[in-house]
Order: structure tokens, then sequence, then C-alpha cells
């Protein structure tokens, strides 16, 4: 069982910058930790991952170059760096613990947190 809970999220103007971290417990060495998104009306969407070592990333196409992931293993936590925001951007941001690194649909999803509100103002 892994349990994930997600903080940071809030609103922030448009061109500025959030951070939001995961605190992962339970049996998560095994796990990809990633951060998904869902927009209102829209599908929930893979942002980005990283492997529980922290020593490879993946992301979204659309979002390299403003969105980072890192983890703190000693702190067991996952962090996403958001900068230069949009609009767009806004959506409930999901902690997610994928079976196995490189895929990014939901369906690869094990555990998911309760999202965080991301709110992004133009």
């Amino acid at each position: 069982q892994v349990r994930l809970v997600e903080s940071g999220g809030g609103l922030v103007q448009a061109g500025g910058s959030l951070r939001l971290s995961c605190a992962a417990a339970g049996s998560f060495s095994k796990y990809t930790m990633g951060w998904f998104r869902q927009a209102p009306g829209k599908e929930r969407e893979f942002v980005a991952a990283i492997s529980w070592t922290g020593t490879m990333t993946y992301y979204a196409e659309s979002l390299k170059g403003r969105f980072t992931i890192s983890s703190d293993n000693a702190k067991n936590t996952v962090s996403l760096q958001m900068s230069s925001m949009e609009p767009e951007d806004t959506a409930v941001y999901y902690c997610a613990a994928l079976r196995l690194f490189g895929l990014t649909t939901p369906q690869a999803v094990d555990y998911w947190g309760q999202g965080t509100q991301v709110t992004v103002s133009s």
C-alpha cells in the first residue's frame, strides 16, 4: 500500500512560479513517481515522472523547459517546480505512483494522491 499526500497548490499570476510537493508513505520504492493534472472538462493528463532513485526523468513534451520534477529520498518526497506559468496550467494536480518507468497514461498508475488545486490568473 502506498499513500501520497500533495501540498503546495494555490493561486499564482501568469508568468509566476509554484512548487508542489508529494509526501509518500508505504511500499513505494518499486514505483516510478509522477504528476498528472486534470483541468475542468478535460481528461487527466501526464505531466512528469521520475525514477525513485531520482536519476531518470521524463516529461510531457509540451511542458519541457517549464516544469521540473525532483525527488528527495531522505524525505520521501517528490516535487514539481513550475515556472513561467500560464492560465492553461490551471488544473488539479495529482501525485501518482506509476507501475513502470516510461509510462504516461492514467491506467499505468496504481496509487493517486488526493490532488491539489493550482489556479493561474491572467
